[in-house]
């Protein structure tokens, strides 16, 4: 899995050479911010659902659609996956949190997303809009520290730029 220290050790491995000053800089500034990213991987995991239910509901207000075939069903059905995949995406988040990377979201949840929504003809606007649902929502010191709040919002906007 892709993290800050797996990143460094490739990117020297692939050049042939050993880590630089400015390679072990970077390292260690993702150590030191370690504690703040595991607070909010903490504070996400301990109120996941309620996260992703009101990024869901901020969604399906702007898009009250989301599916434009007329019939309720598949439109109910269409709903809970939309809120299935935003739980999906806080999930990422959470372990990339964990990791001090991006590696979860690049490989489980970006890595040919856009060909899939396109094939499949959904949206990515209600995701997005969950998505800054959530990242608007946070706040500093109410739900967790202000450091550990800029590394949460630093994902969130990761994934809404993918998706975007």
């Amino acid at each position: 899995m892709k993290s800050v220290v797996t990143t460094v050790i490739a990117s020297a491995d692939a050049a042939g050479r050993f880590p630089t000053t400015s390679d072990l800089e970077s390292v260690q500034g993702s150590i030191q911010r370690a504690a703040a990213r595991l607070e909010a991987a903490e504070k996400l995991g301990n109120n996941l659902d309620n996260v992703a239910r009101e990024a869901y509901d901020a969604c399906i207000k702007k898009y009250p659609y989301l599916n434009n075939d007329g019939e309720a069903n598949s439109t109910q059905v269409f709903k809970d996956k939309c809120l299935r995949d935003i739980k999906h995406y806080m999930r990422l988040i959470q372990y990339s949190l964990i990791v001090g990377g991006t590696g979860p979201l690049d490989e489980w949840g970006i890595a040919g997303q856009r060909e899939v929504y396109r094939a499949l003809n959904l949206p990515t606007a209600p995701y997005v809009e969950a998505l800054k649902f959530a990242r608007n929502r946070g706040c500093a010191p109410r739900d967790m520290s202000a450091q550990a709040l800029v590394e949460y919002n630093a994902l969130l906007d990761y994934t809404i730029n993918s998706l975007s």
